[in-house]
């Protein structure tokens, strides 16, 4: 397959045609996605991932005019079981009805996971076994029309990656709820849908040789890294908080490199706590020169700015104006970059330091 025609826009190093607009794809069915039970320092509290989220973002890209706002197309299925377990995704789109069905008048939370104690691999009937079969974590409650706004965000990932696979040469995906945390076969972390992976595989389906995702999320993408450990066509590579000290924990450490064909094509960049740009900046500097050698088609970004100093849910020490800088040195990528929205939690501030990186690729690419 001629990839030149795929993907039009790249070519010999220095020669990536740009725009200087960035096109956003946006679906309002996010709003389906509205929990109010998130169980957090033992209490049950409004979650930190919430609509509100999104619609600042959407207000920042809009008054900055970043660019167009499109909707997304609906996709086969088929894309979204190439990434996901076909039992989960069946689990997925079933757990509400059969939580309420069991006579449950709270939002669906795991109450027992399957331990170390327990190894066995049958899946329980029960939708509280299910619950806990399929969740990584206790945090993660699903509510009414969770699954509609997780797939709608996975649309949006989708027709975001077709934009790149049509000749642009950036596109922003903006995914609520978002997805990285999101495995095979499990839910946490506010994430259900692996929005990234999913995307990152439409472009191999479109004929991509190779493609890099680089997370900058606070919390590592235990997910994303889950999906592809064992792949030599997608490079994976994250800078995030410590899991000694951070969400997930248990995933996201530097000596986790990949296995079989994945040897060598998964990098974790985990920082202490109270890490300045100027540190997190120069594992960025690392993490692009490892995808260089890596030499991919095109570039994902899972895009968190929960790094910002005034997240109520990370430790590092980003200001707004940094992100700026972030999405200028991503840009000296020189290759088709799709961004993908994760987390980010400063409310008030989520809209800035997302138009921030978006402006600072943008302007750089241009």
């Amino acid at each position: 397959m001629d990839f030149g025609a795929i993907f039009p826009l790249l070519s010999a190093k220095g020669s990536l045609k740009s725009f200087f607009i960035m096109k956003t794809v946006y679906s309002p069915k996010h709003n389906l996605r509205n929990p109010k039970t998130e169980l957090a320092g033992g209490q049950l509290i409004t979650p930190f991932e919430s609509p509100q989220r999104a619609d600042y973002i959407l207000s920042a890209i809009q008054s900055q005019q970043l660019g167009p706002i499109i909707a997304p197309a609906q996709w086969p299925r088929s894309l979204v079981e190439s990434i996901h377990d076909i039992g989960y995704l069946s689990f997925l789109d079933t757990a509400w009805q059969r939580w309420t069905e069991a006579g449950n008048a709270g939002e669906a939370i795991p109450n027992i996971w399957q331990s170390r104690s327990m190894p066995s691999q049958r899946i329980p009937n029960h939708i509280d076994g299910q619950l806990g079969y399929y969740s990584l974590a206790g945090e993660t409650s699903i509510s009414e029309g969770t699954t509609e706004a997780a797939w709608a965000s996975t649309f949006v990932a989708l027709s975001a990656a077709d934009l790149i696979h049509q000749g642009e040469n950036s596109a922003f995906a903006l995914c609520r709820p978002p997805g990285h945390h999101a495995s095979k076969n499990q839910f946490g972390g506010y994430c259900f849908l692996n929005n990234a992976a999913i995307a990152a595989q439409k472009m191999l389906h479109d004929g991509a040789q190779k493609i890099a995702i680089l997370d900058v999320d606070f919390h590592h993408g235990n997910g994303t890294q889950d999906i592809f450990y064992q792949r030599n066509d997608v490079f994976y590579c994250s800078i995030h908080g410590d899991p000694m000290e951070a969400f997930p924990y248990f995933l996201g450490f530097s000596d986790e490199i990949g296995a079989g064909l994945g040897v060598d094509h998964n990098l974790n960049l985990p920082l202490q706590r109270g890490a300045t740009f100027h540190i997190w900046h120069q594992a960025l500097h690392h993490a692009l020169r490892q995808i260089c050698r890596f030499s991919p088609d095109a570039l994902v970004i899972s895009l968190g700015v929960d790094t910002f100093e005034n997240d109520p849910i990370s430790f590092f020490k980003l200001k707004s104006k940094d992100f700026t800088q972030m999405g200028k040195t991503i840009a000296s990528m020189n290759l088709p970059t799709l961004f993908i929205m994760e987390g980010g939690y400063a409310v008030e501030e989520i809209g800035t330091n997302t138009v921030n990186v978006l402006k600072g690729f943008k302007n750089e690419a241009a």
